[in-house]
């Protein structure tokens, strides 16, 4: 029994006649006569007796019917969710994001971002970069936004921006005083930063280079949010992305780091499978906050 045969069976079991389920159905009677003989033959049974000239379903009909009205219904669920799928009403859009992203744009990028699609179900996994990537190409997510791009043979990434490192402290901190810090203002001072395994640390070594200095981290880390209770514990001063809006942390400021050096916030989606239909509409959403 297809699809068409249980829609014609189960008219002519709710309207009662093969005319008005025609009718129902906006087909010609001969179609829905055709229709049921075929299926009462492929079936080996009738479905239907005729006494004193009307329709009378058989005791097999009556069997078959409630389930095949409640397969149909199921049916009917299915069409209209495939149709609102299509209609870009409703959807998935997995997102791998590195904490800071996390913490900063994305959220505001977000909400834009639902407010134009707000049926669209967003899966958010803030994960370190290493387990992003891994992701991204087994096609556990869309997309990651990063702070540096995902090296890898079927991953295309693209920068949005460009983010500068910043020095976060306690704003109690004498250095909070001044509008840049160096790294000779470093000297002597315990350093919260990446580990030489990051993309920004050789920037960071050839910047204390420049001053006859070597960067000498103190306590090393793989995020820059996990820098704020180590600054605000007074465990020393950290070098991290500037993305985060450290003012909002209480007790801590930021200044930036000179010479400038920079981080890159992309965008990165696997070549080697399908890209979300709702990506563009994503990107677009955070390059505003961008």
């Amino acid at each position: 029994m297809n699809a068409r045969q249980l829609e014609i069976f189960r008219a002519i079991m709710r309207d009662g006649s093969v005319t008005a389920a025609a009718n129902s159905l906006a087909v010609s009677q001969p179609a829905v006569s055709k229709v049921l003989h075929h299926l009462e033959s492929q079936l080996g049974y009738k479905l239907f007796e005729r006494i004193g000239g009307r329709l009378v379903p058989t005791m097999e009909a009556h069997l078959l019917y409630e389930d095949a009205d409640r397969v149909f219904r199921e049916i009917e669920v299915l069409k209209n969710l495939a149709r609102t799928i299509g209609e870009r009403k409703i959807g998935l859009l997995r997102i791998g994001a590195s904490p800071p992203i996390t913490y900063s744009v994305l959220p505001q990028a977000l909400l834009k971002f639902r407010q134009a699609h707000p049926t669209v179900k967003v899966h958010l996994h803030a994960l370190p970069k290493k387990e992003i990537t891994e992701q991204l190409l087994i096609g556990d997510i869309d997309l990651t936004v990063t702070l540096s791009t995902i090296q890898a043979p079927t991953v295309r990434s693209e920068v949005l921006a460009g983010v500068r490192v910043m020095a976060v402290m306690r704003d109690t901190d004498p250095l909070a005083d001044k509008a840049e810090v160096t790294p000779h203002d470093l000297v002597g001072r315990p350093l919260i930063s990446y580990g030489n395994r990051a993309d920004v640390s050789p920037m960071l070594d050839e910047a204390f280079d420049r001053f006859g200095l070597v960067r000498d981290v103190s306590i090393e880390i793989s995020s820059s949010v996990g820098a704020v209770p180590l600054v605000s514990g007074g465990l020393g001063i950290a070098l991290v992305d500037g993305l985060v809006r450290w003012s909002g942390f209480q007790g801590l400021v930021a200044r930036p780091f000179s010479p400038a050096v920079m981080m890159n916030v992309a965008i990165s989606t696997n070549s080697a499978r399908p890209v979300s239909r709702f990506f563009r509409p994503f990107l677009q959403c955070i390059r505003e906050f961008l």
